[in-house]
C-alpha cells in the first residue's frame, strides 16, 4: 500500500488557514509593488555553492545530485539566490526587488520546527545610506500593521559592534578571540576570567555588563555611554539611535530593544540587523539587515545591499482567522444552472451543491453545518 504520510516537519495546508496564508502573501506583494519593488523569481533547486556563506547549523539543506553529478540543494534561503541572479545578469544598479516562495531546511527531529517555510521579502541593492535600512523597517512594520499586528518588538543589533570594540582592548589576539566566543556563548565564568585584567581600565564598567547588554534600548545605551570615544563605534551608535528615533516616530506602538552582545546573523552582514516579534510568538515575524558583502560571494565588486524577509507562516499564526460561519449550499436541478448562479451571486458565503439527490444534499449540509437552499421547490 502506498504510504500517504507527509515527510516529518512538512505541512499539509488546506481550508481557512491556507486561505489566510494566500491573503497575507497577496497583501505583502501588493505593498511591495506599491512601493516600487519589482518581482524576482528564483529556482527552487540551486547549486550548493550558492549557500556556502550560510551558517551550516541553522541552514542545513536537503541535498541531491544533477545528471552530471553536481551537488544541488533545495533552497534553504531566498536572499542568496537573489544575489546570485544579480551577479550573473549584469542588472544596472540601484534596484529594488521583492520575492516570495518556500524554503527548505533540515530540522532536528522533535524540535517542533517545520522543514518547509514560506517567506516573502524585499532586497534593496545599490543604496549605501540609512534610508534603505529605514525603507526595510517601514515595509516590515507596515506589513505587520496591515495584518492587525501593531504591538511589535523590534530588536536592533549591529554586525560590527563587537569586533570594533574588542579590537580596542589591550589583549593578545588569541585572548580577544576567546573573549568574543565566551561573550557569545554566555560562558560567564570564562568571560570574567578573560576580562579581569581590564577591570580597572576605561573599559572596565562596560565589560562587566557586556554579557547582559540587551533589552530596553535606552538602558543599553546608558551602558554604552560609559565607553571612551572610539571612532569606529561612533557611527554605529549614531545609526542605531537614529533608527530607534525613526521607529518611535512612525510606529509609536512598537517597542524598540537593543542587543549588543550577539554575533552577526550571518558572516556576510556588515551593518545594522533587525528582527521583529510579538510576545505571543515563539519565532520572529521578520528579520533582515544590511549585508554589503553579500554580492562579493559571487563577484569581485562590493555592492551595498539591505533587505528584510517575512516569515509568512508566523504571520498566519498571529493573524485572526475569519469566523467559521455556517455557509449555504444551493441545491438545484441541472437545468436550473443559471438560477443557481444568480443565487450564488446574491447569497454571501454560499456554494453550489453538486449532489444528484436531495437526500445527499441534506447529508452534506448537516456534515458541514451549512444551511440548504433548495431551488427545486420553486418548480
Amino acid at each position: 500500500m502506498k504510504n500517504t504520510n507527509l515527510p516529518s516537519g512538512t505541512r499539509d495546508e488546506f481550508g481557512i488557514e491556507a486561505e489566510v496564508k494566500e491573503t497575507i502573501q497577496n497583501k505583502l506583494f501588493k505593498t511591495f509593488r506599491q512601493r516600487g519593488f519589482r518581482k524576482l523569481t528564483t529556482p527552487v533547486l540551486e547549486y550548493s555553492d550558492v549557500f556556502k556563506p550560510l551558517s551550516a547549523e541553522d541552514y542545513r539543506p536537503y541535498q541531491l545530485l544533477d545528471d552530471q553529478g553536481e551537488p544541488l540543494v533545495l533552497r534553504p534561503d531566498l536572499t542568496l539566490p537573489v544575489a546570485r541572479v544579480m551577479s550573473t545578469t549584469g542588472i544596472e544598479l540601484p534596484v529594488k526587488w521583492y520575492y516570495g516562495g518556500d524554503v527548505f531546511r533540515v530540522k532536528k527531529q522533535l524540535s517542533g520546527s517545520y522543514n518547509q517555510l514560506t517567506q516573502a521579502g524585499i532586497e534593496i541593492v545599490g543604496y549605501k545610506g540609512l534610508k534603505a535600512d529605514w525603507e526595510c523597517l517601514e515595509v516590515a512594520l507596515s506589513g505587520c500593521k496591515s495584518m492587525g499586528i501593531e504591538n511589535v518588538t523590534i530588536e536592533l543589533s549591529h554586525a560590527k559592534f563587537v569586533d570594533t570594540l574588542i579590537e580596542q582592548l589591550e589583549l593578545p589576539d588569541p585572548t580577544k578571540d576567546s573573549l568574543k566566543q565566551a561573550l557569545f556563548a554566555k560562558d560567564l565564568s570564562k568571560y570574567s576570567q578573560l576580562s579581569q585584567p581590564l577591570s580597572d581600565t576605561q573599559f572596565g564598567r562596560f565589560l562587566s555588563e557586556w554579557p547582559w547588554l540587551f533589552g530596553n534600548f535606552d538602558t543599553v545605551m546608558d551602558v554604552v555611554a560609559t565607553l571612551p570615544e572610539i571612532d569606529g563605534l561612533q557611527s554605529i551608535i549614531t545609526s542605531l539611535k537614529s533608527t530607534a528615533a525613526f521607529i518611535n516616530q512612525l510606529f509609536p506602538k512598537a517597542n524598540v530593544t537593543l542587543d549588543l552582545s550577539i554575533p552577526s546573523p550571518q558572516s556576510y552582514y556588515t551593518g545594522m540587523a533587525f528582527r521583529g516579534f510579538t510576545d505571543k510568538s515563539a519565532g520572529y515575524l521578520f528579520s533582515g539587515g544590511r549585508y554589503d558583502d553579500l554580492l562579493t560571494n559571487f563577484q569581485n565588486v562590493k555592492t551595498s545591499a539591505v533587505g528584510v524577509a517575512f516569515d509568512v507562516d508566523a504571520l498566519v499564526e498571529r493573524t485572526s482567522l475569519p469566523d467559521d460561519q455556517p455557509g449555504a449550499l444551493i441545491f438545484f436541478d441541472s437545468d436550473q444552472w443559471q438560477q443557481a448562479e444568480e443565487t450564488l451571486a446574491k447569497v454571501p458565503n454560499s456554494t453550489l451543491c453538486l449532489t444528484d439527490s436531495f437526500e445527499s444534499a441534506q447529508q452534506l449540509a448537516a456534515s458541514t453545518n451549512s444551511c440548504l437552499i433548495d431551488l427545486t421547490k420553486s418548480r
